[in-house]
């Protein structure tokens, strides 16, 4: 009976700590999108200007 117990909480931390890595990686993905959209943003306004000025 015990290790059945721990065979399920290992289970659960593998299910946990699998969760965990794909919501960083989604999290990641989001976070390299916006930067990236950010840094796209800063170059298209820095040209606007220099045409501009």
């Amino acid at each position: 009976m015990i290790h059945l117990s721990v065979a399920i909480g290992r289970f659960f931390e593998a299910l946990f700590f699998a969760m965990l890595k794909v919501a960083g990686t989604i999290a990641g993905g989001v976070a390299g999108i916006a930067l990236a959209g950010a840094i796209l943003f800063w170059i298209a306004r820095m040209l606007i200007v220099r045409r501009k000025g």
